[in-house]
């Protein structure tokens, strides 16, 4: 669970709705550490068609509550995986997000 300022969320609700998006291929948010609300989401996709980060967030806002959408969407090639192939939520902020 992801918790935004005492708001509970569900990484799985929210992949749920990214993987809607008709340009989204694979997609997984995660929690990234934040001052003001101890944790905010965040997500990276892989696409099979043409958009950007700010027609998925739209696409999010129109079937989740606002709290619950990506304050950013990273547009990758690949996701971090185990050597299994699943993805590595916990892998995430290392992969995207400079904490420096």
């Amino acid at each position: 669970m992801i918790n935004r300022g005492g708001e509970k969320i569900s990484p799985l609700e929210v992949d749920g709705v990214l993987l809607k998006h008709p340009a989204v291929a694979e997609a997984v948010c995660f929690a990234v550490p934040d001052e003001k609300y101890g944790e905010v989401v965040q997500a990276a996709v892989v696409l099979n068609g043409d958009t950007d980060q700010e027609s998925i967030q739209n696409y999010c806002r129109e079937q989740l509550a606002d709290f619950k959408v990506p304050d950013v969407v990273y547009i990758t090639d690949a996701l971090p995986r185990t050597a299994t192939g699943k993805i590595q939520r916990r892998h995430m902020v290392s992969a995207f997000v400079n904490t420096d």
